[in-house]
């Protein structure tokens, strides 16, 4: 019996332990290293308690802007943004085996074919990368093969024009590229041409046919964007007038569909919009206001019209990046300035934030990306 006895303790502490294990939900945060911050950060989320630690630190990147784990979660693919004494060229997009810990093993790097590269994306099979490079407006592609690593770039294309706002919009600027998840098209978002181009993959390279870009309010700079989950709608967040822009595909072209602040009615002073992310759900949608510092919320209702719910403080000083968790049982905002990640627990009925008074105090957070397994 003592026997029998030590052996259900033991599988009670067994199973306790793994209970917690199992709640923890890893991430990785990449930070400016130019802002006095060590590179990328692996970092843990407790589901049940809501706390957030410090795992692993990841040092040797200079400047890395974004990252994106691959649909596998195997490997991850960081945009960094070195000095001219490092790389001329203005900047790499590196590739990064994870290993069965979180910790990473670096695998290979590429030039960005541009400078300043600041967005990447990996294909929904994995076989591509894409990366938007701010200075000069580039958008390149980079095929992927079969160990993670990357090949050089199968294509790079070049935007051209410029915006009314002289101080940003002088000429291309390329922030954010998403691969479609409704065919074979890449977006991408040029805040200094306030367009989202529109790009075919054909032959494992990128090009432009038919319509090739959707135009947004002259001045608004379009910075990220997000897909809708019923029906083929883009909803476009606007860093320079703070404003959410919906398109709707109409027959073979996509047409604006609604224009939205993010700002309350009342508000007075400067803001910029950052980031936007979609619920799993598909029935609320989320944007970060860097001067306002909070978080719009909005509800999707069952044509894709936004009305808005609520702005929440993020708790911090200007949320460059924000993240659902996979469960969308919570969100974590990256604060830039204040060097501190926020937890709001998510009503899921409502979309409404509450904040739950756990952060974690990381310098200038950039980009979150939570590990899916």
């Amino acid at each position: 019996m003592k026997g029998t006895g030590l052996l259900l303790i033991f599988a009670f502490f067994a199973l306790l332990v793994n209970g917690q294990n199992s709640s923890l939900q890893k991430f990785y945060v990449s930070t400016f290293t130019s802002e006095g911050a060590d590179g990328v950060y692996l970092c843990g989320f407790n589901e049940e308690t809501g706390e957030l630690s410090l795992l692993k630190t990841f040092k040797g990147l200079d400047n890395p802007a974004f990252l994106r784990i691959s649909p596998n979660q195997k490997y991850i693919y960081v945009a960094t943004r070195p000095s001219d004494v490092i790389e001329p060229s203005g900047g790499f997009v590196a590739a990064y085996k994870i290993n069965d810990d979180g910790s990473v093993k670096f695998l290979n790097k590429q030039v960005s074919g541009g400078v300043e590269p600041c967005h990447v994306d990996v294909s929904a099979d994995g076989k591509y990368v894409a990366t938007a490079n701010y200075v000069k407006g580039t958008v390149a592609l980079f095929p992927v093969n079969n160990d993670g690593s990357l090949q050089p770039a199968s294509s790079v294309i070049e935007n051209k024009g410029s915006g009314p706002d002289k101080s940003r919009q002088l000429g291309p600027h390329a922030h954010s590229v998403k691969f479609s998840p409704w065919g074979n098209e890449v977006f991408s978002a040029d805040l200094g041409t306030d367009q989202l181009n529109i790009m075919h993959m054909e032959n494992g390279k990128l090009v432009q046919r038919g319509q090739e870009f959707m135009k947004l309010e002259p001045g608004a700079g379009p910075r990220h964007f997000e897909f809708s989950k019923k029906g083929r709608v883009v909803f476009v967040i606007s860093e320079l007038n703070s404003t959410i822009t919906s398109f709707e595909m109409n027959g073979n072209n996509w047409v604006k569909k609604q224009v939205i602040s993010t700002l309350p009615n009342d508000f007075k002073g400067e803001s910029y919009c950052a980031d936007i992310h979609i619920s799993n759900d598909g029935r609320f949608l989320y944007g970060s206001n860097r001067g306002h510092n909070s978080i719009a919320v909005f509800r999707v209702d069952d044509k894709q019209n936004l009305s808005t719910v609520g702005f929440v403080p993020v708790e911090g000083n200007w949320p460059r990046n924000f993240s659902l968790t996979p469960n969308g049982n919570f969100m974590l905002v990256a604060n830039q300035r204040s060097g501190n990640i926020t937890v709001f627990k998510v009503d899921r009925n409502f979309g409404a934030l509450k904040f739950t008074g756990k952060e974690i105090k990381l310098p200038s957070p950039v980009c979150i990306e939570f590990l899916k397994l």
